[in-house]
């Protein structure tokens, strides 16, 4: 029987989010699991995952569509072979409200830095001087919120030319 993915609610007042892209295509096998697509919101950008074994058979939402309401359909996971024909009608949420059908995986923790609070002690020696004039690392990593990504793509700008002016920013 297919199985209809929704789309999640990444918080509790979450109405619409984006669908930013999809990880993978119509016909691709997929595990439960798998990270099959990503969305975003102006605070986070998150992982759906197949909840089950099958083939993604039909994407119902392109990628880079904009302002998808919660528990819409989003695509529908088939077993292998089985037929589609009755797509946006399969097995979905049970009425708790909960999404049964795709789980989700924080990816918000890896695009956030890793800070450590000064003490207040070194924060007036000369500690804090050389701490603060050591070159930020970032292994060739772009920090920056799912919402300055997303502007910077409609601008145009590539983020890795942009020095930062927070704690690992390069001022």
């Amino acid at each position: 029987m297919p199985i209809d993915i929704l789309m999640p609610a990444l918080s509790p007042t979450m109405e619409k989010g984006n669908l930013a892209k999809w990880l993978k295509n119509e016909g691709d096998p997929v595990k439960a699991g798998d990270v099959i697509a990503e969305i975003e919101t102006d605070k986070a950008t998150m992982e759906v995952e197949a909840a089950d074994d099958g083939v993604l058979a039909k994407i119902m939402v392109p990628a880079g569509t904009a302002d998808v309401p919660v528990n819409q359909v989003i695509a529908v996971l088939a077993a292998e072979g089985e037929d589609v024909t009755a797509t946006g009608t399969a097995t979905s949420m049970p009425a708790g409200g909960a999404p049964a059908l795709s789980a989700m995986k924080d990816s918000s923790k890896d695009s956030k830095a890793e800070f450590a609070e000064p003490d207040s002690k070194s924060a007036h020696g000369p500690t804090a001087m050389t701490a603060a004039s050591e070159p930020p690392i970032s292994n060739g990593r772009v920090f920056a919120s799912p919402l300055a990504r997303r502007l910077a793509r409609e601008a145009g700008l590539d983020l890795s030319t942009v020095s930062g002016s927070g704690p690992r920013g390069a001022s």
